[in-house]
């Protein structure tokens, strides 16, 4: 447990350090902010701190650092470092620049930001890459809570039509169109707050949890090696998998709503950094108690392996009952059902701002919100029953969306790091991570099997897949260097 204790330390001091150092590089000052500037009383709306923290915990949280996090640890406890390291230097960045790019252009949507520091051609690419992440997030957090709610209604005696996961997913769409279509501040800025609440406490009950019913928790140093039971590499699947834990492409996508209704740039390091340290130690808590309460078998986590094939629902329920006992059904049902809802509507939300800042389509008036909201929630409706329905795979939807996830934030990482070279400022805070995020994207792309992994010569080929993840990433790598280099002496 020490390992778990020293990780969820190091997490909560680099709030107050490495957080501090980020801020202080950025330089936030007393410009007025969009929400000031332009509150529309629709997308631009000045809303409190503390709102705005919960609300981006809630926005960028749900399912990812729970099931990411459980599934992460079926490497083991050395998880632990991905999520508290990734956190730190990675995750947090991340989602602190996104914010704070995207409030120093007038709130604009993380396509618009990118194209702005990586050019019109990375702006193209970008805004049909958004689009298709955010809709898949909003696929994957739909259709997860409707398997839950039906898990724990069967779990009470519960048939017929309401313990069927099609109607719990037409309900959960039927919420999405309206929580995507109405004024940013009637759903999300009054009620969201308190689900943020929801998730913290039921983390902290499963960390309490853990401990208090005899379960011990794994320490790194003397399990310091991969513990798949499918020997999945490490590198990068791990770092693939776990995502929303550690660093996080969709949080890119969520900062931007949060930056249009920040009151002063000085509340970027709460709101953004500091909701995904909260994030981090949320995963790392969920890892914890995957790698604590199952069945280890020749050094494998095979009794881990086994509550996850039974899908997200059951495994989520499966650690809330072991670790809170009926108290967890109760916290099951606030945090693992309304959290992921309350992620995925936003996701469908920033679907429809990405469009209509790429469409140039004001938002103000009813009927131009409709010509947005219609289609996309229509794509996310066919996804989501199509996965229940049996037509589409959950789980294949998950892994495109954790590739789709990582390579998002390696973009946005190379963005802010131009946008510090442009700026004389210290970019290795950026490009460092830039530089990690290539190399795991990359390699994961070329033997992953819903990827090039697809062709049986390349599936996990490390021979492959490792070298041509280092020489993109030095590619990149190279290609930002003479590109600041020209910025500068511009």
């Amino acid at each position: 447990m020490l390992s778990f204790l020293i990780c969820l330390a190091l997490l909560v001091a680099s709030y107050f350090t490495y957080g501090r150092i980020v801020d202080n590089t950025f330089a936030p000052d007393d410009r007025e902010t969009p929400a000031v500037a332009i509150n529309d009383g629709v997308d631009y709306v000045v809303l409190p701190a503390w709102k705005l923290f919960l609300v981006q915990l809630l926005n960028i949280a749900g399912l990812g650092p729970i099931f990411g996090a459980m599934q992460g640890a079926l490497w083991g406890p050395i998880v632990f470092l991905w999520i508290t390291f990734g956190t730190i230097f990675a995750g947090a960045v991340h989602d602190y620049f996104s914010g704070m790019l995207s409030e120093r252009n007038n709130g604009a949507s993380i396509s618009e930001v990118i194209g702005i520091y990586l050019g019109p051609v990375m702006k193209t690419i970008m805004r049909v890459f958004a689009v298709v992440l955010l809709i898949m997030v909003g696929t994957v957090f739909a259709v997860g809570p409707a398997g839950l709610i039906v898990k724990l209604l069967t779990e009470k005696g519960v048939s017929g039509p309401f313990a069927q996961t099609t109607v719990w997913l037409g309900i959960i769409l039927v919420y999405y169109f309206i929580a995507t279509f109405i004024s940013i501040d009637k759903i999300i800025g009054k009620i969201y707050p308190v689900f943020g609440i929801c998730l913290i406490v039921m983390a902290i009950g499963v960390a309490v949890g853990i401990p208090v019913n005899g379960y011990a928790i794994p320490e790194i140093f003397t399990h310091f090696g991969s513990m798949h039971p499918q020997g999945t590499p490490v590198w990068s699947f791990m770092f693939i998998t776990v995502a929303c834990g550690a660093i996080s492409g969709f949080h890119s996508t969520q900062s931007p709503l949060m930056a249009r209704c920040l009151k002063s740039e000085r509340q970027g390091h709460f709101v953004f950094y500091g909701a995904m340290v909260a994030e981090g130690c949320i995963a790392l808590i969920w890892a914890a108690a995957g790698c604590s309460l199952y069945a280890v078998t020749d050094g494998l986590n095979t009794g881990l392996a086994e509550i996850l094939a039974d899908g997200q629902s059951a495994a989520i329920y499966d650690v809330c009952i072991k670790t809170m006992g009926p108290v967890g059904v109760i916290l099951a049902m606030l945090g693992v059902v309304a959290c992921p809802i309350t992620s995925g509507d936003t996701a469908f939300r920033s679907a429809r701002l990405t469009l209509s800042d790429w469409l140039k389509i004001d938002q103000e008036s009813y009927a131009n919100r409709l010509k947005l909201c219609i289609p996309v929630l229509g794509i996310g409706a066919f996804l989501g029953f199509g996965n229940t329905l049996g037509l589409l795979s959950y789980t294949v939807i998950w892994r495109y969306f954790s590739w789709t996830n990582q390579t998002l934030a390696m973009i946005v990482l190379w963005a802010g790091a131009m946008y510090l070279a442009k700026e004389g400022k210290n970019y290795l805070i950026c490009a460092v991570p830039a530089v990690f995020m290539s190399a795991v994207s990359i390699t994961y792309f070329f033997m992953a099997p819903e990827c090039l992994g697809m062709i049986p010569a390349l599936k996990n080929n490390t021979m492959v897949a490792y070298p041509a993840g280092i020489i993109a990433a030095v590619l990149f790598l190279a290609i930002f260097l003479k590109s600041a280099k020209k910025a500068k002496a511009a």
